[in-house]
């Protein structure tokens, strides 16, 4: 029986059970399809685009060298898929399950429509800790670390196949111009998770939180998690494997990877929102929420904040880093959300858009969920309403950060980097002055947000979102839902959420 592999966010051979399942039955067909309609969408870039196919030559090589030199076309996914059929007779079609935007949704159906017709058994294979069509969150920690815990699938040693030809690798997305863009392929990802639980990670609570020290703090495998050179279930049993061999000793790592394992929790389970609830992507997940800011937004205060010119100098330090680089912290990106969303009183669909392009590590599941808890439309997270000018002061009190990308600043004084239009001097700074009053536009953004939820906190729609997406309890037994079903809320040091599990 000749099979079809069609690679998707899994560019690996290790830990993957649709491939290996696949060589168990016979010949392979290792499949990967560029599709012109997926990098055609508005939150896709060229920067992902790039890490990708790195990854793709890395897991073309991977697969060469057992035997089965691995199909690329360029197409929509039913065509090429056919076009493979016809060519080999191929009769099964396996793949890993997709937590991914409306618009492979709609490709997977249309793909599960076409297996019908041809009579192609298509079976898609569990490979995280998201359970698909689940029928409560009741017991999810439990399956989902079920899962993880079971031994991570070795490489197949030998693959064999019919031999087909590929396409040229096109070059979708357009130009990005990103130059410190991670880059892609499984040596990357096997070389930072090293370096993070041997070296890198020691200090990773601590430096997490700042733009300076998350840089390398910060395990860095967040694009590789999010396109599949390396699996959860991987980095998690990585991970445990040294804990195991530091237990006992005194040398500061024990709390880091305890973090390390919770983000990888957390990571899950916002994905499993997406999962759940596939809609989320274009609307509130709560009702009430779907019109709290204008549809069409302010153009003026949106390409100021989108270009690193609102007059908030650690704002802008952040985004120019973003943009340059691909990546940033957690507590940054979600200090960059929360002022769009408050302050700018911009519509989380159209910055979550943007920042989506400038993500690297653009995962959905992550990326949705967590636009709308830190723009306060899910009806049950604590509202964090982030001040710009002391986040500057506490995550980088000394400004290197904040002077390295807005030069234009270099001869305002320290005490005065974060209000550069306190300085006697800001008339003749090639610098804008603030784009709003800080702190009026916290407060109006407060006044109105928190008048609708004392209108709905305690109605029908508030328990749906609760019963549907609110955690139970983390792998620690600390109740992690914010103050929705009237517990205590954990303290920082207990909610992976105020420092963040972006990696």
């Amino acid at each position: 029986m000749t099979t079809i592999v069609w690679f998707k966010r899994d560019l690996r051979i290790h830990d993957h059970p649709a491939l290996f399942a696949a060589v168990q039955a016979g010949a392979v067909v290792p499949l990967y399809i560029y599709e012109p309609g997926y990098w055609a969408l508005p939150n896709v870039s060229g920067r992902q685009f790039d890490f990708v196919a790195e990854s793709v030559a890395s897991l073309a090589e991977a697969l060469a060298a057992r035997g089965a030199p691995l199909v690329q076309r360029v197409g929509e996914a039913v065509d090429v898929l056919e076009d493979i059929r016809r060519a080999t007779g191929a009769t099964a079609l396996v793949s890993h399950e997709e937590t991914g935007c409306g618009w492979t949704f709609a490709r997977d159906r249309a793909v599960a429509a076409w297996a019908r017709g041809q009579g192609v058994a298509w079976h898609e294979h569990i490979c995280s800790g998201i359970t698909r069509r689940l029928p409560s969150r009741k017991n999810w920690t439990t399956r989902r670390n079920h899962f993880m815990r079971a031994d991570p699938l070795p490489a197949p040693e030998r693959i064999t196949g019919p031999a087909l030809t590929s396409d040229p690798v096109p070059q979708l997305a357009g130009p990005d111009h990103c130059p410190a863009r991670q880059r892609g392929g499984r040596q990357e990802a096997e070389t930072l998770l090293d370096s993070f639980l041997n070296i890198r990670g020691q200090k990773y609570r601590a430096q997490m939180s700042s733009p300076l020290t998350g840089e390398r703090a910060c395990s860095r495998l967040s694009p590789h998690l999010a396109f599949g050179t390396l699996s959860g279930r991987e980095a998690s049993q990585t991970a445990a494997d040294r804990q195991r061999a530091i237990k006992g000793t005194r040398t500061g790592w024990g709390g880091a990877l305890k973090s390390f394992q919770a983000r990888l929790a957390w990571r899950d389970h916002f994905m499993q929102k997406l999962e759940d609830e596939p809609a989320l992507e274009h609307h509130a997940l709560h009702a009430a929420y779907e019109n709290l800011r204008p549809a069409t937004p302010d153009h003026a205060r949106l390409q100021a904040w989108e270009q690193g010119e609102t007059g908030y100098p650690f704002v802008d330090a952040c985004m120019r880093y973003l943009a340059q680089t691909g990546w940033m912290n957690f507590r940054m990106r979600s200090m960059l959300m929360s002022f769009a969303s408050y302050h700018l009183w911009l519509d989380w669909r159209v910055t979550g858009r943007h920042l989506a392009r400038q993500f690297t590590d653009f995962e959905p599941g992550i990326h949705w969920p967590q636009t709308q808890m830190q723009s306060g439309t899910t009806g049950m997270n604590t509202i964090r309403v982030y001040n710009p000018i002391k986040q500057g002061q506490d995550q980088d009190p000394d400004g290197v950060f904040t002077r390295r990308w807005l030069p234009e600043l270099a001869d305002v004084p320290d005490a005065l980097l974060q209000t550069p239009w306190m300085w006697d001097g800001a008339g003749r700074l090639a610098y804008p002055p603030p784009i709003v009053d800080q702190k009026e536009a916290a407060r109006l953004a407060k006044d109105r947000i928190y008048a609708l939820r004392k209108t709905v906190y305690r109605g029908a729609e508030t328990a749906r979102v609760i019963e549907k997406h609110a955690s139970r309890k983390d792998a620690q037994g600390h109740f992690v839902n914010d103050r929705a079903r009237g517990r205590k809320r954990p303290t920082p040091a207990q909610d992976p959420r105020q420092k963040g599990f972006d990696f």
